[in-house]
């Protein structure tokens, strides 16, 4: 027998991968949009669950949860898929917040889920100026750019103050738990169920998009832009398009903690705050939502927990205010140094260790 069909042979009685599981290949039949879509109604459910055990103040913490999740996962797909480095994401959220706000207070009568339209719509009218802007910049240029957003947004306040409210911003008071559900659910757990259902709605978008056609054109960009533009990949609309679904969900997030807090301020969205979601991107993981996760996790009870430990030490409230920063730079460099991959990275690894048959 020669030797290719001996290997052909060989290839043949070899045993082929094992099949997966009837209720894992009913699952990866289902299209991929129903799929995140079950997975987001699940998600719903399981934050349900949680509220319905605990308080109101652990309502607001995972209402604080959701919208973060919703704008470092809104920057994971414009940096992490196409590679474009924005230090001006809390704008968006400043826009959708002082959205919210103005909403409000000019029209009460409208409805969130209305008032959730109009903010997405307003960001991407800034999104796609923005996008359109920057599109033929790179690496520090882009940056750059997005930086000057940053520092400059909040300044519109003082500009118009009449209408922003300057460095007070603006106070709005949002309804709470419907009629019907008066002494089933508080205002809090109301508040934090609208956030989780717009941020599990939000976070299938982002996935379907991530795993769809755009999500592949934008990754082949990101490795290479010169060759994707050799096989055809429109690169300036499709990375103005990331743009655009980054600043949306961006907005829809600030507009959100907005609803939550009742309040939208400046000094809430300066530099510091998009700094900190670029650096909550790379500490949970880039690449995947799970990791927006984690990182959303970190940032907000983070701050809980030192500022309780800030309260136990007496220390000054300038020491307090700093501290959080302080630690959440050392938590992220011993990410780096330890789990380059982010802690999502790092779980994948326990995972594959706990079950050594998975491919690492």
């Amino acid at each position: 027998m020669s030797s290719p069909t001996r290997q052909r042979a060989e290839r043949a009685a070899a045993p082929a991968n094992p099949p997966a599981a009837p209720s894992e290949g009913r699952w990866r039949s289902l299209p991929s949009p129903l799929r995140h879509l079950l997975l987001a109604a699940l998600g719903l459910a399981a934050v349900t669950g949680l509220l319905f055990v605990t308080g109101d103040l652990v309502a607001l913490r995972v209402a604080a949860i959701g919208y973060t999740m919703l704008a470092v996962a809104g920057l994971q797909l414009l940096v992490g898929g196409s590679g474009q480095v924005s230090l001006g994401h809390g704008a968006f959220m400043m826009i959708g917040a002082y959205t919210m706000a103005l909403l409000v207070l000019y029209q009460p009568m409208l409805p969130l889920a209305v008032n959730m339209l109009i903010i997405v719509a307003v960001a991407v009218v800034a999104g796609i100026a923005v996008g359109a802007a920057t599109a033929r910049l790179h690496g520090p240029y882009l940056a750059g750019a997005t930086l000057i957003l940053a520092v400059g947004l909040p300044g519109l306040t003082h500009r118009y103050h009449d209408l922003l409210g300057g460095s007070n911003g603006l106070n709005i008071r949002t309804a709470g738990a419907p009629p019907l559900l008066q002494g089933l659910v508080s205002d809090s757990e109301w508040k934090a169920l609208a956030v989780w259902t717009v941020v599990v709605i939000g976070l299938a978008v982002l996935a379907i998009v991530s795993t769809g056609r755009l999500g592949r054109r934008m990754r082949a960009i990101r490795d290479d832009e010169t060759a994707a533009s050799m096989a055809g990949i429109p690169v300036g609309k499709t990375k103005v398009v990331a743009f655009v679904i980054a600043s949306a969900a961006g907005g829809l997030a600030g507009g959100l903690q907005a609803y939550v807090l009742g309040t939208a301020t400046p000094s809430t969205f300066t530099l510091a705050l998009s700094l900190t979601l670029l650096a909550a991107l790379v500490l949970g993981g880039i690449g995947s939502l799970w990791g927006a996760l984690w990182a959303s996790v970190a940032i907000v009870y983070l701050e809980v927990w030192i500022s309780d430990l800030a309260g136990a030490l007496s220390l000054s409230r300038d020491a307090e205010n700093n501290l959080p920063v302080v630690f959440f730079g050392v938590l992220l460099i011993l990410v780096l140094r330890f789990w380059p991959l982010g802690i999502h990275g790092a779980l994948q690894r326990l995972a594959s260790r706990v079950r050594p048959d998975q491919p690492r």
